[in-house]
Formats: structure tokens, sequence, C-alpha cells
């Protein structure tokens, strides 16, 4: 995590976006939905109340993808009020999921 908060500070906020589109696509390929959009809902970022659609959107995919099933609206709320939280929590989970690949393929 301290490594993101460097990172989010030496590129000015970009890696934030970055994260989001990366994550997003992870997401798709774990939930193996085809029909999800990271990069409509990255550039949806840059618009006013469109981003918005984003982050729900990103909560939706995450709920499915979680192993505790997260609740997408508590994830929602979080992007609005605390994104931090949400960098942590989705990063945890993504980070556990990797363990997990990486155990099964040993």
């Amino acid at each position: 995590m301290l490594g993101q908060v460097g990172l989010v500070i030496i590129t000015l906020g970009i890696y934030c976006i970055y994260w989001f589109y990366q994550i997003a696509q992870e997401l798709k390929f774990i939930a193996k939905d085809n029909e999800a959009s990271p990069g409509l809902w990255t550039f949806l970022l840059f618009i006013p109340f469109a981003g918005l659609y984003s982050y729900y959107k990103f909560g939706e995919l995450y709920e499915r993808v979680s192993s505790d099933h997260f609740n997408k609206w508590l994830l929602f709320v979080l992007w609005i009020v605390f994104s931090p939280a949400v960098w942590f929590i989705v990063q945890t989970e993504m980070n556990k999921k990797a363990d997990q690949n990486l155990m099964a393929t040993v």
C-alpha cells in the first residue's frame, strides 16, 4: 500500500487511473465477464457524474469476484467518501487471488 501511495504522489494521481483500469481488467478476466468494459469505465472517470457509473460497475464486478462477496453499494460509497479504503480492500483481495493461483501452479 505504501508503494501505491508513493506512486500516486510521484505521478500526481495518474497512477490512480492506471490502477483502476488494470484492476478492472483483472476483475473482468477472473469473473469471465465479456460485457465488462474497463476501458469505457476508465474514460468515464473524466466526465462529471459519469464516473459514478464507473464506480458502481467496478463495485458490481468486484462483488462477484471477491471471496466474501463484498457489498457493491458499500464499495460504491467508499469510492466517494474515502477511496484509499477501496484501494486497500480490492488490492488485498487481488493479492490473495494471485497467491492462490501461484500456489495452485506449484
